[in-house]
């Protein structure tokens, strides 16, 4: 019985030819008779080819415009979290900076600039969750004058980005991974250079190392990687 019913519905359907959507005419939509016919024509569909393209715009920017409107209310953000990742290959006789610190290693980071891992990451994190291009857009390594850069340039950009946006730092939480080296012996040295970087307390910056297991280029001392999520406040 259900299934019989069920078949004999009509659904809507949309016309190519036209352009319009095609009401059935059912039992099911009598009601639809006591609304005057011009209030259920349906309005001709617009092509997608005539559609506007929309702008990129970051999400700060996005707020601070609807901020300005009166007419609209402004949005309640009080925090932003994102999330940065960065991995590069290690070479032989290249320096093995991370977080700012020069790491006793046989092994470096093959990258444009001083290919710090960490703050790449960092900075990758802060810039998402201000909702702006990656560190890549922004620093590209197509441009010579990042050529051997030092990653505190980024980091201090990044920062002041944040600070113009009406933002500071909440926590963040860092995990790097890497076989060789250990970096326990190293690790509190790191995350200070990290919190004076960010101009953080240090109860609000956390730093974590693990290796892969021995498992892919990872785990084969054959490269380094990253993931850092932050949690931004508003002033």
């Amino acid at each position: 019985m259900a299934s019989s019913s069920l078949s004999s519905l009509s659904l809507p359907c949309f016309s190519a030819k036209t352009k319009t959507l095609i009401l059935p005419s059912s039992q099911f939509l009598s009601p639809l008779s006591s609304i005057p016919q011009s209030r259920r024509s349906v309005s001709t569909l617009r092509p997608v080819s005539t559609l506007r393209p929309v702008s990129p715009i970051s999400a700060v920017q996005l707020e601070a415009q609807i901020t300005k409107n009166p007419s609209k209310p402004a949005p309640l953000l009080p925090f932003r979290v994102g999330h940065g990742f960065d991995l590069h290959r290690l070479e032989p006789d290249r320096p093995l900076i991370i977080g700012g610190i020069d790491i006793p290693h046989d092994r470096g980071c093959d990258a444009h600039s001083d290919g710090d891992v960490l703050l790449h990451c960092v900075v990758d994190a802060i810039l998402g969750a201000l909702g702006l291009p990656d560190i890549g857009q922004i620093f590209p390594d197509s441009d010579p004058k990042w050529k051997g850069a030092a990653s505190s340039v980024f980091m201090r950009e990044a920062v002041k980005l944040m600070h113009e946006a009406g933002y500071e730092l909440g926590n963040l939480d860092a995990t790097l991974i890497l076989q060789r080296p250990k970096l326990s012996p190293h690790k509190e040295e790191i995350r200070a250079n990290l919190c004076e970087l960010l101009g953080a307390d240090p109860a609000v910056v956390n730093l974590k190392a693990k290796t892969h297991e021995k498992v892919d280029s990872l785990g084969e001392n054959r490269s380094i990687a990253c993931h850092t999520v932050v949690l931004l406040m508003r002033k």
